[in-house]
């Protein structure tokens, strides 16, 4: 997958994430004010659809949608063409960036390399599962 969404298609895709399946009306409950068109909101899960990040299930004329891609696959697929694209496929590169944009101290740096390292033994411990 190296499609990207645009700002509406990831708000759409956010309260899917969160509430697994929806109709249109879901979606357009969730969204804060003020609220976009019904027909909007229909247009954008369908684009979603084509993209081949949505699904749906029909009941009559009524299609309920639903992810077909994770958060945490969208969220991998993001980081990599960011990296790619902004960092040169450099992990110092984008700490470093990250680290002067928000001035993190060393030990802020020190805890981001913990929680990564714990995710990466989580991770590896998963997959000889």
């Amino acid at each position: 997958m190296n499609k990207e969404l645009t700002k509406a298609e990831e708000q759409v895709m956010q309260i899917l994430w969160k509430l697994e399946k929806a109709f249109v009306k879901d979606l357009l409950e969730k969204m804060s004010d003020p609220k976009p068109a019904y027909n909007t909101v229909s247009t954008i899960i369908r684009i979603l659809e084509k993209k081949g990040f949505v699904g749906h299930n029909a009941y009559g004329k009524t299609h309920e949608y639903f992810p077909l891609i994770s958060k945490k696959e969208y969220t991998r697929s993001f980081f990599k063409n960011m990296m790619k694209n902004y960092f040169s496929n450099s992990y110092s590169e984008m700490v470093s960036f990250f680290a002067k944009e928000e001035n993190l101290s060393l030990d802020d740096l020190e805890d981001l390399v913990k929680e990564v390292g714990k995710d990466l033994d989580n991770d590896q411990n998963k997959s000889h599962e």
